[in-house]
């Protein structure tokens, strides 16, 4: 994928807990370990890391499918948002959470690939873990 790419953890959670938790300021800030706002609706604004990543929600598919516009500081003011869509299927064991980020402005795509392992997927399957 061009400018993206997709990444796939399970975490041992159900869906609904997880779905909950991505679109809640208190879950969000939990889950990630870091301060966040969430806004959950469509349309509704978010900040996580400490305002480093900020962007608005596109679309809900209930417990199951989030899109979000997303960007962080590093963008380029000119680069328009990028898109993360956030898929939750229910597994034995929990949760497959597949996520696919795409239109990331040129060269930026594998420091994001790496900050999704280290600062959602690791925290997450800590926090979803206890």
């Amino acid at each position: 994928m061009k400018n993206g790419f997709k990444l796939s953890a399970v975490i041992p959670a159900p869906p609904a807990e997880i779905y909950k938790a991505w679109l809640s300021t208190k879950g969000h800030t939990a889950m990630t370990g870091s301060p966040a706002k969430v806004d959950g609706k469509i349309g509704g604004k978010f900040t996580a890391w400490d305002g480093y990543i900020f962007g608005t929600t596109l679309e809900l598919i209930g417990d199951q499918f989030i899109v979000q516009a997303w960007r962080t500081s590093e963008f380029p003011d000119e680069a328009p948002d990028s898109l993360v869509e956030i898929s939750l299927k229910e597994i034995k064991g929990g949760t497959k959470v597949t996520l696919t980020h795409s239109q990331i402005p040129e060269g930026q795509a594998e420091s994001y690939r790496q900050g999704w392992e280290d600062f959602y997927f690791k925290p997450m399957l800590e926090y979803f873990g206890k």
